[in-house]
């Protein structure tokens, strides 16, 4: 029967990837992923879907639910008050075409790591990012990578990010956003410096082997174009000045970072976007023509945002329920080696479970964070390492922002597009996971 279970899980995680890479909605996908799972796992279906997934749905919405609102309204406000073209524009002014790919890494990077939705920066750099690998004619394919590179590996996992990756270990670890320390500093760089030169690396390769710009004909690149030129067009006074843009993102992190040594980090996070989305507000009123608009339309973005995320999370805690996991669980904790290494693993697992680095913290914490405090492991050093691990197998071709940025955003295909992302987004992190898991034994 555990075999089954077993066989059962693994059936379950292919179709959610299948049926995502086809472009089924993901909350469907995971309510046939659970039913499944359920079904070879013996678990009453009523059961499955009534207690267990709804259980993991509800109970995700209601812990993050203010967190995706707020973060939501706070990259649209960004977005509508043209701060996050500002920011762009102005990377891509200063680096040039010579440094195509570190400017498009750069742009997305300081976007996320101040607390920009992903979905925005994504949208708000593409355009910058066509102009850049087209004038200095690198391969379009690669934008993609770029973009998630900049946007969810080193961003998300560094100590003081506001990201909810850096956040939901505080709940279960009793720790700060900076936990780690020096480490997780020199973690959080390693990413980016490794990361950062294996792409450059890459994209040259693929130049030097003759391929150019060439990006593929579809519907949204012509879309793309014409947003492209229209920013192209817009005289500088049309933007925001970039000290002015840079000052809600800065303001965030540094309130998050000090309220944070002294409440609850989720509620520091709170106050920060609040006092964020006020000072974008009023330091950029001109270039806000619809106030509630934005509101709404940030509302309407955090609701599909964590309600594709609290899918995958509901999946998981049906399969949470399968004893097969329960076995593996076990053999995780009882793994020889040092306990850090049996979190991070399973940290990884879940993740890649479920296409979600958030979705699978949320899933993995409850379960895993009680049994390593009770084995003495530190909790700053816990923190981090879930917080890494939660980067690594999260970017499988079924994560939603992948899909969103490769085919909605971009234009491309997994085909073209997904492999540096491979490399960039799942081996570097995965490695310095495990290069942390070593350190923090150590030291």
């Amino acid at each position: 029967m555990a075999v089954v279970g077993m066989l059962g899980l693994m059936l379950s995680l292919v179709l959610l990837i299948y049926l995502t890479m086809k472009g089924i909605n993901i909350i469907i996908a995971a309510i046939i992923a659970s039913f499944t799972v359920a079904i070879t796992g013996g678990i009453n279906l009523e059961t499955a879907m009534l207690d267990s997934y709804m259980t993991g749905f509800t109970g995700y919405f209601a812990s993050w639910f203010l967190v995706f609102l707020l973060g939501a309204i706070f990259g649209k406000v960004m977005q509508e008050t043209k701060s996050a073209e500002s920011i762009a524009n102005w990377i891509k002014n200063t680096f040039g075409t010579k440094r195509a790919v570190f400017a498009v890494v750069a742009a997305a990077a300081i976007m996320t790591y101040g607390g920009v939705s992903l979905f925005v920066v994504g949208f708000a750099v593409y355009p910058i990012a066509v102009s850049l690998f087209r004038s200095a004619n690198l391969p379009h394919r690669f934008i993609p990578a770029a973009l998630v590179f900049g946007s969810i590996s080193f961003t998300m996992t560094s100590p003081g990010s506001p990201e909810i990756q850096n956040i939901i270990p505080t709940e279960f670890f009793g720790t700060s956003p900076t936990a780690g320390g020096f480490i997780g500093v020199l973690m959080g760089l390693a990413i980016m410096i490794v990361g950062g030169l294996w792409l450059g690396s890459l994209v040259r390769k693929a130049s030097k082997n003759g391929e150019t710009f060439s990006p593929p004909k579809v519907k949204n690149e012509i879309a793309a174009a014409v947003e492209e030129e229209e920013l192209e067009g817009l005289k500088k006074q049309d933007l925001p000045n970039i000290m002015v843009s840079i000052i809600p993102l800065a303001l965030v992190i540094i309130i998050l970072n000090i309220l944070g040594q002294f409440i609850n980090p989720t509620t520091a996070l709170l106050i920060a976007l609040v006092i964020g989305i006020a000072v974008a507000c009023i330091t950029m009123k001109r270039f806000l023509k619809e106030f509630w608009e934005t509101l709404a339309a940030g509302t309407q973005n955090s609701l599909v945002a964590i309600a594709n995320t609290c899918a995958v999370v509901g999946f998981g805690s049906v399969a949470a329920e399968v004893s097969a996991f329960n076995t593996l669980i076990e053999g995780l904790v009882n793994m020889p080696g040092p306990p850090l290494l049996g979190l991070a693993i399973g940290v990884t697992i879940i993740c890649g479970i479920t296409g979600s680095a958030s979705g699978g913290l949320g899933i993995a914490l409850p379960i895993l964070a009680p049994i390593y405090l009770a084995q003495g492991v530190d909790p700053g050093a816990a923190h981090r390492v879930s917080a890494l691990a939660s980067g690594g197998l999260d970017s499988l071709p079924h994560n939603g922002y992948v899909v969103t940025t490769v085919r909605a955003i971009c234009g491309e295909t997994h085909r073209r597009a997904y492999k540096p992302i491979l490399f960039v987004s799942i081996i570097v992190p995965t490695a310095v996971t495990l290069l942390a898991v070593l350190l923090y034994s150590i030291f």
